[in-house]
């Protein structure tokens, strides 16, 4: 397959033509025929006439041609093409609108518990896979931190974000430091670096230990061991997926080895944090299909996704993941909705306002 021409060649039949192929390709599954276009009877072409403009598609890239005998299929700079100029996207209905209202803003919960309902929410709608990104702990901003005598030396750090995110580690310190110094110290973090970013608030206090009163005063030094243990953010961003086995029912999944590597993909949280992450800049919705990423090329699946966050402060990022035949038209205003929702609901969580 040569590489897709500028899309601005393209006449308007040449467009009509690419987009019903697209559109019965999304519903059918099968490589499409010129016969089959034709009957659909919205462009009053003949199979002949249509089947030509599906070669010079071909030829142009946005068309393949899996076996000799068969229709064709669309390809990654159609699906690309479809999505920028020719589908019409689908408004989310009232009833779909508020579903995800209900679930994500009509009750109490914490910012984990939202995450695992927008996950859930984004497959059950789509029926592919939902996935959510949270946000890495180091990036968060601290609102609180607490030390919690747990054994001799053995302390529980307690570290509550303004994201309202919380990470327990379980510390050991040199000497054992009694429960009314440790609320000292608690409280002293939390007065002092409230509203800093939790990277910071470990540099900020590793630097204090030069100086002369870190190590004229007790309190301080012990401080700067607890905050040097306990706020070294450890845990690596999480994903958490939904839906994984939805995708079964995907013809394109009807061969083993491919359940397999959809599976190892799932597994391989790194790669898919990454591959999310590449969709945190810019804002909107991004997609991307097939040879966009490895991930997605590798399992010729497509990822549509977007960032959620508080303010301009951007959290994580959740999106679908599937095989690159998926209802663009009705899946991109659903991400883009749910994306906008998880972070109403979450703003809300924080502030301590009652949820919608």
């Amino acid at each position: 397959m040569t590489d897709a021409i500028d899309s601005g060649r393209l006449t308007a039949r040449d467009r009509d033509i690419l987009k019903d192929v697209i559109l019965t390709y999304i519903l059918s599954a099968e490589p499409v025929s010129s016969r089959s276009v034709a009957k659909l009877g919205r462009l009053g072409l003949s199979a002949a006439s249509i089947r030509n403009v599906m070669a010079d598609l071909e030829e142009w890239g946005y068309l393949a041609q899996p076996h000799t005998s068969a229709g064709r299929v669309p390809t990654r700079a159609a699906y690309h093409l479809f999505i920028e100029s020719l589908m019409e996207a689908r408004k989310l209905t009232l009833k779909e609108r508020r579903y995800i209202d209900d679930n994500l803003t009509g009750g109490p919960a914490d910012a984990e518990q939202l995450m695992g309902t927008a996950s859930h929410l984004l497959s059950e709608l789509t029926q592919q896979a939902g996935i959510v990104v949270t946000p890495a702990l180091a990036d968060t901003v601290l609102k609180a931190v607490d030390f919690v005598p747990v054994d001799g030396r053995k302390i529980l750090c307690v570290v509550v974000s303004t994201s309202g995110f919380i990470d327990n580690k379980l510390i050991e310190t040199e000497e054992e430091i009694p429960r009314e110094e440790l609320v000292r110290i608690s409280n002293y973090l939390t007065s002092n670096f409230a509203g800093v970013a939790l990277r910071d608030v470990r540099d900020r206090l590793l630097r204090m230990m030069s100086e002369e009163r870190a190590q004229m005063d007790g309190m301080i030094a012990r401080t700067i061991e607890l905050a040097n243990k306990g706020l070294s953010p450890s845990g690596s961003q999480e994903v958490l997926v939904d839906g994984a086995s939805t995708l079964l029912a995907q013809p394109e999944l009807a061969d083993i080895q491919r359940v397999r590597r959809m599976f190892d993909a799932f597994t391989d949280k790194a790669r898919l944090v990454q591959m999310l992450n590449q969709c945190m800049a810019g804002g909107g919705v991004r997609v991307l299909i097939g040879d966009d990423s490895v991930l997605t090329s590798e399992l010729d699946f497509s990822l549509v996704a977007t960032s959620y966050g508080v303010g301009d402060r951007p959290l994580g990022t959740l999106g679908i993941f599937g095989p690159s035949r998926m209802e663009y038209q009705k899946i991109i205003p659903l991400v883009h909705y749910l994306g906008e929702t998880l972070s109403r609901a979450l703003a809300d969580s924080f502030s301590g306002r009652p949820r919608r």
